[in-house]
């Protein structure tokens, strides 16, 4: 390499976020290419492109947590006819597969109550 060549380094450019919102804004026209828009802003296309598609990765991630909310549940009462007569309390079964192994719980069923808190405490 010659020694009388002075190289000089470049810096790296900066731009505000209300440029780039300015150039990336001037791509969603129709009918405009993000080139035509590097060349008139005086930017390098893949760089603009890079702001475009980043803009389009925020707009689709807030549509996204958008389509995730959930309104809360509301409570719809429901009016069940009266049983004409009391069945017979049959036993609660509770199957657990784990693997292979399969694990059968029988628990009389005019103990319901009892169950419940069991189960609530085996799932924890």
């Amino acid at each position: 390499m010659d020694e009388n060549v002075d190289i000089q380094r470049t810096r790296r450019r900066r731009y505000s976020a209300d440029f780039k919102t300015q150039a990336v804004n001037a791509c969603m026209r129709p009918g405009i290419s993000i080139a035509a828009v590097a060349l008139h802003y005086r930017l390098n296309a893949n760089l603009l492109r890079r702001w475009v598609s980043d803009r389009d990765e925020l707009g689709a991630a807030a549509q996204a947590r958008q389509a995730m909310t959930v309104s809360p549940a509301e409570f719809v009462p429901l009016q069940l006819p009266a049983p004409a007569s009391v069945p017979a309390v049959q036993d609660i079964v509770i199957e657990v597969r784990r693997g292979a192994a399969l694990v059968t719980v029988r628990w009389p069923g005019s103990a319901a109550a009892d169950c419940a808190s069991w189960l609530q405490g085996w799932l924890r």
